[in-house]
């Protein structure tokens, strides 16, 4: 059934994705129930949202920037909430479970971004860790948008350098990281 704007409805627009969203899902989230939870919110944010997308050519693409954006939101939140807890996750030795290599790398997230240069830290501190967006950092700083990008694009360049000299990197097609190895134990950032 169509809604009044003649777009899909979410019934349509759900039973046509869900299985591609879910199957997304997983290549981003290793933890079902995450992966489940996830998959819950984006419901949610769809049926709050679908009415604004004004062609139906277009949907495919908004819903998943839409959980793109629920992903990254996600793992900021995690990232946030491991920072601080003031327990480790050794000290919790019931609660291990499977682990992706986009999460165990986001706990060295911090330690690494700390020893960049000081400009390039606070930059990165607050897009990456704070979550703060580049367009608004940018308004905060009085600089321009295409500036700030620069300098973000440049700092996550000396951030990858610095993983490289404690870890061989394996990047997919996209650049992602899919697996690491620690090159030494002289590494101690994380």
């Amino acid at each position: 059934m169509k809604n009044a704007n003649n777009s899909l409805s979410l019934d349509e627009v759900w039973r046509q994705y869900q299985h591609s969203l879910t199957a997304f899902l997983h290549s981003k989230v290793a933890n079902e129930a995450d992966v489940e939870d996830l998959q819950q919110e984006i419901l949610l944010k769809t049926y709050q949202s679908l009415s604004d997308v004004q062609n139906e050519s277009s949907v495919k693409a908004w819903l998943y920037q839409l959980a793109q954006r629920t992903i990254i939101d996600f793992y900021r939140k995690r990232a946030r909430s491991q920072r601080d807890q003031t327990l480790q996750a050794e000290d919790l030795w019931f609660e291990q479970s499977a682990v992706s290599v986009e999460q165990e790398l986001a706990s060295c997230i911090a330690p690494f971004i700390q020893a960049l240069p000081e400009a390039s830290a606070n930059l990165l501190g607050s897009v990456e860790l704070d979550g703060m967006s580049q367009k608004e950092l940018a308004a905060q700083r009085g600089i321009s948008y295409s500036t700030l990008k620069s300098r973000v694009q440049k700092s996550r360049t000396e951030l990858k350098k610095l993983f490289e000299e404690c870890c061989d990197l394996t990047l997919d097609k996209q650049g992602n990281v899919i697996d690491y190895q620690q090159k030494s134990k002289g590494c101690s950032r994380c």
